[in-house]
């Protein structure tokens, strides 16, 4: 059994580059899965994922760290919020969300599905 286990995200085990405006790298440790959003200023969710799903909204939650730029989510529910580099953030199912600067924004996710 390993006991220790460290990936990099320089050779990430997947690359997900179906979304305009978006790239998922991927690395899986010890049967876990920790993805590194890379989102453009024009990363819209409701544009740019929702006509691949087909969701009204988000399904998937998410649970991460910002590490530069920002992104403003909406929950379904009116709660709105603007997460950026150096916020923890925990995001329920039900959700669009939008990159709301000229800055790409970068995050590490624990949780959630994206490219699932």
């Amino acid at each position: 059994m390993i006991s220790i286990e460290a990936k990099n995200f320089d050779n990430p085990d997947e690359v997900n580059e179906n979304f305009n405006n978006a790239k998922i790298e991927s690395v899986n440790i010890r049967g876990q899965r920790v993805n590194k959003l890379t989102l453009q200023p024009a990363w819209k969710w409701s544009v740019d994922v929702q006509p691949n799903i087909g969701t009204d909204s988000c399904q998937a939650s998410h649970l991460g760290l910002m590490v530069s730029g920002a992104i403003c989510c909406v929950h379904d529910d009116g709660t709105e919020v603007t997460y950026k580099a150096g916020d923890a953030y925990s995001i329920a199912p039900g959700h669009d969300a939008w990159v709301v600067s000229d800055e790409v924004a970068v995050a590490y996710e624990f949780a959630g599905m994206w490219g699932e």
